[in-house]
């Protein structure tokens, strides 16, 4: 186009570039670490699971926490649910991710009972029943976070719909990854839209990833 300048539009192929190798390297990753995971026993992600709870007690961080996110977990992530249960008898605030059909995002709702307050949502996974209060994402100290992978710097490698990255775009509070080992990986391919963790858990070690006051 006459007139076009050159060095933008190079600029914006490159930029384009990027984008797409990030896609693609992500979308080799996820099937790799899904495989890695696969090959976790019923048994191993028990006792990692408590493993990754008897670590996660022990931080200021989950003990300072007055209100909390956790996840239903999947087959492929670590079960931090009896965290869930102390959190509620100990009167901290519990939140579980529910799916919003209208808007095509996940929101935050609080429940009282595990078992009461929750039901199958719209993918299948167990979440806060009709009639569960939203809370606000920047009402929450703490928002712990599954995902496929995550790396030392804190990136984390979701499932490719993009939905815990906008849940998580308005937290002020404290991010934490959970993983399995297995799924700690070099760095990752990033995009404009990834959000950074604060703190990383797995059932071996706890990685602070920032300094900010609100975690130390």
């Amino acid at each position: 186009m006459a007139g076009a300048d050159p060095v933008a539009a190079r600029s914006h192929i490159q930029a384009n570039k990027m984008i797409t190798d990030a896609v693609l390297q992500k979308r080799k990753l996820r099937q790799e670490l899904r495989a890695a995971v696969k090959g976790i026993s019923v048994e191993q992600r028990r006792e990692w699971s408590g493993a990754a709870c008897a670590l996660l007690r022990e931080q200021r961080v989950w003990q300072a926490a007055r209100s909390v996110l956790l996840y239903a977990p999947l087959d492929d992530e670590l079960d931090l649910r009896p965290l869930a249960r102390e959190a509620l008898a100990a009167g901290k605030t519990v939140a579980l991710p529910r799916y919003l059909p209208e808007s095509r995002s996940y929101a935050a709702f609080g429940v009282l009972d595990l078992i009461q307050d929750c039901a199958p949502g719209s993918f299948g996974i167990i979440e806060p029943a009709a009639g569960c209060a939203n809370i606000p994402m920047n009402h929450l100290d703490l928002v712990i976070v599954p995902g496929i992978g995550f790396d030392s710097q804190g990136y984390r490698l979701g499932r490719g719909r993009g939905y815990y990255d906008r849940l998580l775009a308005d937290v002020t509070g404290v991010k934490c990854g959970v993983a399995f080992e297995q799924q700690m990986t070099g760095q990752l391919p990033t995009e404009s839209h990834d959000v950074r963790m604060d703190c990383i858990l797995t059932p071996s070690r706890w990685l602070e990833i920032t300094r900010s006051n609100h975690i130390i």
